[in-house]
């Protein structure tokens, strides 16, 4: 029988960085889900399609196809129409768009049974913003990880500086706030966590602490 692990949480709180490098160790498959609203949001802007519910956007979610899949790596790619995406889906507009279409519920129920069909014969640790409450409510392990607005801003600035992007921290702050009044005050699907999640707060951890942690949490409840 297969594992699964769920782990939410507001956005730049480390959540793909951390469920990933502790997929690896172990040996678990990792499912970023916030890259599936994200895929959809790409395909929403590339059409000129409102990230709202409409005819539109139905016609849309009945045309595109959005997939997970895995380089030569293992690491895990999204394919819009057989497309790789992965990079294109991780600028800040993206992520304001991906907040926007995540709060349709017809997106919500297109992706729905992509995630717990890849659940159901695998192990896997997933992350996103209702997974222990909504997508795997029977997770074996639910985890709900955050951090300040300010340290998880400062993440994302980095992360976004590295790969050569030109961003202002100030901006990045503003939109990682604008995502947790959203995410947290949407009708469908808000992020909260689950009853029975485990709480971690990794302010000021490093990346190799926040990791270490996870993965104890993790063996010790498994």
């Amino acid at each position: 029988m297969s594992i699964a692990i769920a782990i939410d949480g507001p956005a730049g709180a480390g959540k793909s960085t951390i469920a990933k490098l502790a997929a690896k160790e172990l040996n678990f498959i990792y499912v970023d889900t916030g890259a599936l609203y994200r895929t959809v949001g790409l395909a929403a802007t590339r059409n000129n399609v409102e990230a709202k519910p409409s005819e539109e956007l139905d016609e849309l979610l009945d045309k595109i196809k959005v997939e997970l899949a895995f380089n030569e790596n293992n690491e895990q790619i999204v394919l819009l129409d057989g497309e790789d995406v992965s990079d294109l889906i991780r600028t800040p507009q993206a992520s304001m768009t991906a907040s926007a279409i995540s709060a349709v519920p017809a997106v919500r129920a297109y992706l729905l049974d992509l995630q717990r069909n890849i659940a159901k014969t695998n192990n896997v640790i997933m992350d996103g913003r209702d997974i222990g409450t909504v997508v795997l409510p029977d997770a074996k392990i639910k985890i709900f990880l955050s951090a300040d607005p300010e340290d998880r801003a400062k993440r994302r600035y980095d992360e976004l500086v590295e790969k050569g992007m030109d961003v202002k921290y100030e901006d990045i702050l503003e939109d990682v706030k604008t995502r947790d009044y959203n995410d947290s005050h949407r009708e469908i699907a808000p992020l909260k966590p689950a009853e029975d999640s485990i709480f971690v707060n990794t302010t000021g951890n490093t990346l190799e602490q926040s990791v270490e942690l996870l993965i104890k949490i993790m063996k010790e409840n498994m």
